[in-house]
């Protein structure tokens, strides 16, 4: 019988932690917290000096102290060059269009 949320621990409700997912650092064993897309977030591991181990579906997963290390790393770029997350890459470009003739 399945016991209600309220009175279940909170491993037992199926978070990230249940899934079994290890940190892909190479020899780092701990759990992973965070599932990210290898082509967003690589260029970030590498400037982290983070050897990560290759997977066929192109996810990195990474544990609480890997992560925080990646994070701050892209923080500082977005610092760097202005742009924050949901901003258009090209927004900068210029104005481009039929109400510049006017």
């Amino acid at each position: 019988m399945k016991l209600p949320k309220e009175l279940r621990k909170n491993k037992d409700l199926g978070g990230k932690d249940s899934k079994g997912k290890i940190c892909s650092v190479k020899e780092c064993n701990e759990v992973a917290i965070r599932s990210l897309s290898e082509n967003k977030w690589n260029k970030y591991i590498e400037k982290a000096k983070l050897k990560i181990n290759e997977n066929k579906r192109h996810n990195i997963y990474l544990c609480k102290v890997h992560y925080k290390e990646a994070n701050k790393i892209r923080k500082s770029e977005e610092k760097l060059y202005g742009q924050q997350k949901g901003f258009l890459q090209d927004s900068k470009a210029g104005k481009k269009g039929r109400w510049d003739s006017y």
